[in-house]
């Protein structure tokens, strides 16, 4: 079952879909380009927001407005958290995880990696038992040392690897590293409207072998509840 694990597809709750209209558009994009389920992963910044409750409300009044009309009808509810100071500490912070599922989604910033970032995601691990996803791990190539990210990638973490990255010449070499070295990987198209970043599963049915697409659709059963 073609599986999007990140995308930001519910209307109205991050620079993402800015209405019903266009995530039914992002969400018949999928369709036609073989997505068969969908995790909807809105961005989750603590300093933003009044409370997970509060959030959780919000995504949940989003999805209720395409539930029902949605063309995918597989859909799971998750987020994009991103990797704050004291984030480990955010009271309901595991409900955050996609649901049905130990996997949480996180997100490093986009600065030089500091040890407290993986303080935090050790500390939300180890205290909710959860499964830690690394949000398009290629994109910290900028930030990390060639030996901070042979560290983040000596993890046992599930790497989320954005389509567009096989697009990518320098990016296109770590994520065949990644595919090639381990099992724990997860397809993603990172949507956020119909344009300029539309769906693009047609770029990763191009680039990656069959094997490696079943193995990124099979992360949702092997870490389940």
């Amino acid at each position: 079952m073609l599986t999007d694990y990140h995308c930001h597809v519910l209307p109205g709750l991050d620079d993402g879909s800015d209405s019903v209209e266009t995530s039914l558009a992002m969400l018949g994009m999928m369709k036609e380009q073989g997505v068969e389920r969908v995790v909807f992963t809105p961005h989750f910044y603590s300093h933003r927001e009044r409370s997970v409750e509060r959030f959780i409300e919000k995504r949940q009044a989003a999805f209720d407005a395409i539930r029902e009309i949605s063309p995918i009808k597989e859909m799971l509810l998750g987020a994009e958290i991103a990797i704050e100071n004291g984030i480990s500490e955010v009271r309901d912070i595991e409900k955050l995880a996609i649901e049905g599922t130990k996997l949480i989604l996180m997100e490093f910033p986009y600065r030089s990696y500091q040890p407290w970032m993986s303080e935090e995601i050790y500390n939300i691990s180890a205290e909710y038992g959860l499964k830690i996803m690394i949000a398009h791990v290629h994109r910290c190539m900028p930030y990390f040392s060639r030996e901070e990210l042979e560290s983040l990638l000596a993890t046992k973490y599930v790497m989320q690897l954005n389509n567009e990255a096989f697009s990518s010449w320098s990016e296109k070499k770590l994520v065949k590293k990644i595919i090639e070295s381990t099992n724990r990987f997860a397809f993603g198209s990172d949507a956020h409207n119909t344009s300029e970043r539309k769906p693009n599963w047609d770029i990763l049915k191009k680039k990656a072998k069959p094997e490696a697409i079943d193995i990124s659709d099979g992360i949702i059963e092997r870490y389940s509840k």
